[in-house]
């Protein structure tokens, strides 16, 4: 028997197991290198690990292919990467995922925050069909390596910061169906390789303002494509008569840009087109009939281009149209008839052109129109379309042309009616009492026609009314105690008509009221006590109102125009109106006020457009405290019985007029520089005020005669040394070849709105380069710090060529001042150099606002809501609050500047049309293209007023 195998001690049982556990085949524990690679680049990550949208990445998994974002072949290779809307961070990992290139087909990196250069390695990655970089923080051009990419199918870079041209070898990729370029800072042209891109469907490039030169001829190679959009570049010339190849071409988008040319007439080969967009351009020639062949045309764009001729008839052949716009041309002939059999058509937009004849009735067969703008014309007749077949009308705007007859009371039969705009023409007959049935209307614009009779009564059930502008009729009687029950009215105009009888009590009811303007009326009776507390602005002036001024005047904490003149107004200035805190206008010139100025006037801090206590029976001293009222640019005290010292107007620094005639003022005039400047006229009647230096009546006169004397020398001195200063001036420039830009010799024109302390030169030593804060299609713009460190806007034309624009602009912020709009101090120019100044607004554009989130809380819902109705406020100050109108002709996000709480201003006003006043019967209504008048007067803030302007704040993407 053998002996019992010896027992193994745990040491030795423990060796044992631990030789048999490395024998074995090694159990897989750690991810494939694929996987690694994509965890390298998880843990290089700048904003942490991706959160939970990498959170499945994890390195104990044998394969990636299960992690979310990550999909693999059969064989376990990784084939697609897409990870969306994601902040990651960092750069494009071509170079981590390098592991990856043998399969990897579709990488979507898009929303990811991603920065840096697009890496010219994602050239190697040969297997690529899709490449989706869009919306990240890239910078740097466009690698020519991607150009490798044979099989790519879909390259989507758009919506970063991506620069310098688009690659030549683009036209490579043969196997690409769509380039998204858009919303980057691509320059250069559009390169002529693109028309070897037989299978592309998609181009997008839109948003790239350095975009420039023509569209190349070759595009008419792309014979698959589907959507060509070129919005918001410097494109420009002519459109290649080539595009009438594109005959699978859906979507053409080629607006805000500079084409110039006719529309080629080849485009009626494109007969699959359903959105034309190519509005705000310089396009030029007739609107090709060609159109008429487009039968799956839905949506025609053209606005705002040089287009002449007639609109084509052919176009009644289009019957899918839904939406055309031809408005801001030079259009002429009638509207087509043939429009009529537009069942589809929902929007007609024909606004600002030179259409002759009639509203033809036949839009009456339109049932489906929803909008019909067909104003700043030279339309003629009666309005006859058959409004109750119209019962989707919103909309009908048909204001300046010659339009005949009366307001039709059929409208009311259109009950989902808004706004309703028959303003300047020749309307006459009553103002229809069936329109105040209208539920929806919120706008009732009827100003500067013939209309006569009353208010009616039934205006109070139009409860939804916001704004109702009849003035410059011939309405007259009472205004109805009714209009009490408009809850929701903002805005009243009855200015320039024949009402009579006192304001009604119930007035005070209109709890949304801030703007109020009876204007030139026979208006009697005290003012009302109570007045809504939401007023802004109040113009009652010219009328017959009597009694004293109660201190509810003073109830009004947002009123910041209050215009009484021309009234019969007696008793004192109330004291009360130191508590309109807002103020910045008070009229009350013309009236029978008595008493003292009481010193609560100084305690209006933004009392600086206008006080005018002219014309009154005002007496004593002007109060001490008025030198607290620094921003005063107007001040009138004249034909009263003022008496005293000036010496309480001496420290009114920033006053532009002054006018104290006729009173008993006595003393020394101050000795600033504005007295010694001020016209005799406007001191005149003063027989105890001292000119100049004098103890006695005669010794004032003679200094008076010898200071009229002087300074008709002094003109006529001037007027020979300015015309000899001229001659010698040309002569000198003839010789020497012309003056330098900018030649210190030019003498400077300047006209300044407010007082501002800087000379020419001053502004001239900062336009340099390094001052630029934007370019326009008229000009430079410059930062520049004046002396005292305030900084200023100054916009410099490109040449003396830009005279156009440069009055445009005059002409149009001259004399008005508005919270959303840009505020023109001032201007100088020369020969060769003309300056606009302006308030200097430091966030920029609304267009870096939108796309860069260059302004803090750009992606802020609430404050997008904010620009867009602030801009919508600006525009309706200028279409229906302006007289005459203004009409910006470029209304753009690069357009609307931002403030330093990010409020919207509306600038570049160089396209800006001035309309010409109230249509005379029998004339035209035209647009004044004259020489402006410079103002010199302040304008005034229209409140809040909302106007249907389509602002696409809330989605900016360029096709």
């Amino acid at each position: 028997m053998s002996p019992p195998p010896p027992r193994l001690g745990l040491a030795a049982v423990a060796t044992w197991l631990l030789l048999v556990a490395l024998c074995l085949p090694p159990r897989a524990h750690a991810v494939n290198e694929q996987g690694e690679a994509l965890l390298r680049w998880k843990r290089s990550l700048t904003n942490g690990t991706g959160g939970a949208a990498l959170e499945t990445w994890r390195e104990s998994d044998a394969s990636p292919c299960r992690w979310s974002g990550v999909a693999c072949d059969a064989r376990g290779s990784v084939v697609s990467l897409l990870v969306k809307s994601v902040d990651l961070g960092g750069p494009v990992p071509a170079r981590v995922l390098r592991p990856l290139a043998p399969s990897l087909e579709t990488l979507v990196l898009s929303g990811a925050n991603l920065t840096g250069e697009i890496p010219g390695e994602l050239g190697a990655y040969a297997a690529l069909t899709t490449v989706d970089l869009s919306g990240n923080g890239l910078s740097g051009a466009v690698p020519a390596e991607l150009c490798r990419l044979g099989k790519l199918r879909s390259l989507a870079l758009h919506t970063n910061s991506l620069q310098g041209a688009i690659p030549d070898g683009i036209g490579n990729l043969t196997a690409l169906t769509s380039l998204t370029l858009y919303d980057n800072d691509l320059s250069g042209a559009i390169p002529a390789s693109i028309g070897k891109l037989k299978k592309l469907q998609v181009l997008r490039a839109g948003g790239n303002p350095a975009l420039k030169g023509p569209l190349p001829a070759e595009i008419g190679g792309c014979t698959d494509l589907t959507m060509l959009g070129l919005a918001e570049t410097g494109m420009s010339g002519n459109l290649p008569d080539t595009i009438g190849q594109l005959k699978k071409l859906q979507t053409l988008a080629i607006y805000t840009a500079m084409l110039t040319g006719p529309i080629p007439a080849s485009i009626g080969n494109c007969t699959e087109l359903t959105s034309l967009y190519l509005y705000q351009n310089s396009l030029s020639g007739p609107v090709p009939p060609q159109l008429g062949q487009l039968r799956k045309l839905q949506t025609v764009l053209l606005w705002q281009n040089q287009l002449v001729g007639t609109i084509p008839p052919v176009i009644g052949n289009c019957k899918e149209l839904v939406l055309i716009d031809l408005s801001l041309n030079m259009l002429t002939g009638p509207i087509p008839r043939s429009f009529g059999g537009l069942s589809k058509l929902q929007q007609l937009q024909l606004s600002t052109n030179k259409l002759t004849g009639v509203i033809p009735p036949e839009l009456s067969n339109c049932t489906s129109l929803t909008d019909v703008e067909v104003d700043n014309n030279e339309l003629s007749g009666e309005i006859d379309i058959d409004f109750p077949r119209l019962r989707n009308l919103t909309l009908f705007y048909a204001w300046q042309n010659r339009l005949t007859g009366g307001v039709p009371a059929s409208l009311a039969q259109c009950e989902g009616l808004q706004s309703l705009d028959l303003s300047y023409n020749n309307l006459t007959g009553p103002v229809p009492r069936e329109l105040f049935a209208l539920q929806n209307l919120t706008k009732l614009l009827l100003l500067s026609n013939e209309l006569s009779g009353f208010i009616p009564p039934e205006i109070g059930n139009c409860t939804n009314l916001y704004r109702l502008r009849l003035n410059g009729n011939w309405l007259s009687g009472a205004i109805p105690a009714e209009i009490g029950n408009l809850k929701n009215l903002n805005f009243l105009d009855l200015g320039s008509n024949r009402l009579v009888g006192p304001l009604p009590a119930a007035m005070s009811g209109c709890d949304n009221l801030e703007f109020i303007d009876l204007h030139s009326n026979s208006l009697s009776g005290p003012l009302p006590d109570e007045l809504p507390r939401s007023l802004q602005f109040v113009d009652i002036s010219d009328n017959r109102l009597t009694g004293l001024l109660g201190p509810g005047i003073g109830r009004l904490p947002e009123l910041t125009k209050l215009s009484l003149g021309k009234n019969r107004i007696s008793g004192g200035i109330p004291p009360e109106l130191g508590s309109c805190e807002k103020l910045q206008l008070l009229d009350l010139g013309d009236n029978a006020l008595s008493g003292g100025i009481p010193p609560e006037l100084s305690m209006l801090p933004f009392l600086e457009i206008s006080l005018n206590l002219s014309c009154n029976r005002l007496s004593g001293e002007i109060p001490s405290q008025f030198g607290t009222l620094d921003k005063l640019g107007c001040l009138d005290l004249s034909y009263n019985q003022l008496s005293g010292s000036l010496a309480p107007l001496a420290r009114l620094e920033n006053l532009v007029t002054l006018n104290i005639s006729y009173n008993s003022f006595s003393g020394e005039l101050p000795d600033t520089p504005f007295f010694q400047k001020i016209p005799l006229s406007n001191i005149a009647g003063n027989h105890l005020l001292v000119v100049g230096a004098g103890a006695d009546e005669n010794s004032r006169r003679a200094a008076i005669s010898a200071l009229k004397l002087a300074m008709t020398i002094l003109v006529a001195v001037s007027a020979f040394l300015l015309v000899t200063a001229t001659y010698v001036l040309a002569r000198s420039r003839r010789r020497n070849g012309g003056a330098m830009h900018g030649n210190a010799a030019e003498a400077w024109e300047v006209t300044l709105y407010q007082k501002l302390e800087f000379s020419v030169d001053d502004v001239v030593r900062g336009l340099s380069s390094a001052n630029v804060i934007g370019t326009g299609s008229s000009g430079v713009v410059y930062r520049v710090e004046l002396p005292n460190g305030e900084p200023l806007a100054v916009k410099k034309m490109w040449s003396s060529d830009e005279a156009g624009a440069f009055r445009n602009e005059i002409s149009a912020l001259g004399s008005i001042r508005h919270r959303n709009i840009v505020r023109l101090l001032g201007w100088g120019a020369n020969r060769s150099t003309k300056l606009l100044f302006y308030t200097y607004l430091p966030n920029g554009s609304l267009s870096g606002f939108l796309h860069r989130g260059s302004v803090k809380g750009a992606a802020d819902w609430g404050a997008r809501y904010e620009v867009a109705l602030g801009v919508a406020h600006a525009v309706a100050y200028l279409h229906h609050d302006c007289l005459p109108a203004i009409l910006h002709g470029d209304i753009k996000a690069m357009n609307v500047l931002l403030g330093p709480g990010n409020e919207p201003y509306l600038a570049d006003f160089g396209l800006a049309r001035v309309l010409s006043g109230v249509v005379e019967p029998g004339s035209s209504a035209k647009l004044d293209t004259s020489r402006p008048r410079i103002a010199g007067s302040y304008g005034y803030i229209a409140p809040g007023n909302q106007n249907s302007v389509c602002l696409d704040v809330f989605k900016k993407c360029h096709i």
